[in-house]
């Protein structure tokens, strides 16, 4: 515990980020980093998140494009207003410098306010006019793909959970990310922003544990319809494969990046938006 003045400072109790509420793991379970508990999400657990994603999904891509951009950069300001407390968190984490860590928020920030830009602009790139013979119009758009499960790398704690998280949300899927194991914290602190955003409750969830336990139980959910997962190795990405090609679920494995890589241009990329998205047919008559 720490002291001011003679004052006992108060911990902070790291939860799950569950359906718009923070809760402790149905399992009681917790794990000691850095001298606090941080929860340790369940399978049962994971299985509440689906539901509550399942159930804001419908809410969540309801909204007006231009609405789910102003709530996205509703997020940015609100990381933007605990600048200081995610530095902090980051450098309690393990990240290697104060600068490093302030640096790494910024791109968090701004990542958040470029994708938020996307939401009501997406749809104009991405739709298309198919050419078809007869006296028809046929027109391609693309809608989201449902409830998404991303798992963030382990390094950069926040930046990477930012950039796997926040694409899914602009085309108005619903989803679930598996912190980083390495600093959980700062997952829950970024949680802490997401539940003043204005973000519908259960359309962004946030679950610290071990990959290894929640990832296949989520890979095989038959109510899950993407999983996407940054630094596995290649044995455990085809395990998740085979898994989730029960019910056809999109997989998207990264192979581990270094933590520079993560603030590339590359990752500023519409194809994380789309990587979300099916395309919807419609043919209409035309007038002769």
């Amino acid at each position: 515990m720490g002291q001011d003045n003679g004052r006992v400072g108060v911990r902070k109790m790291y939860k799950l980020f569950i359906n718009g509420a923070f809760v402790r793991s149905e399992s009681a379970r917790s794990d000691l980093v850095d001298g606090e508990n941080v929860a340790r999400g369940s399978r049962k657990d994971v299985r509440d998140a689906v539901v509550a994603a399942r159930a804001a999904f419908e809410k969540w891509q309801a909204q007006a494009p231009a609405l789910r951009g102003l709530v996205l950069y509703r997020l940015a300001e609100m990381m933007e207003a605990r600048r200081a407390e995610l530095a902090a968190q980051l450098v309690a984490g393990g990240t290697t410098d104060v600068d490093g860590a302030a640096r790494e928020v910024s791109a968090a920030i701004d990542r958040t306010i470029w994708y938020a830009g996307w939401c009501d602009k997406y749809l104009a790139l991405a739709s298309t006019r198919n050419p078809v013979a007869g006296p028809h119009f046929n027109f391609s758009t693309p809608e989201p793909t449902g409830i998404v499960i991303v798992a963030a790398p382990d390094e950069p704690a926040l930046l990477g959970l930012v950039t796997m998280l926040v694409p899914p949300l602009v085309s108005g899927n619903a989803v679930i990310a598996i912190a980083s194991e390495r600093d959980p914290k700062t997952a829950v602190v970024f949680a802490e922003c997401l539940a003043t955003s204005d973000l519908p409750a259960g359309s962004a969830n946030v679950i610290t544990g071990e990959r290894g336990e929640l990832l296949p139980v989520l890979a095989a959910h038959m109510d899950v319809n993407a999983i996407a997962a940054a630094g596995l190795g290649q044995s455990e990405a085809a395990d998740l494969g085979r898994l989730a090609a029960d019910n056809v679920k999109r997989t998207h494995f990264e192979p581990g990046a270094a933590r520079k890589a993560w603030f590339d241009a590359r990752f500023d990329d519409l194809d994380r938006v789309l990587a979300y998205t099916e395309l919807k047919t419609i043919w209409h008559p035309a007038r002769i």
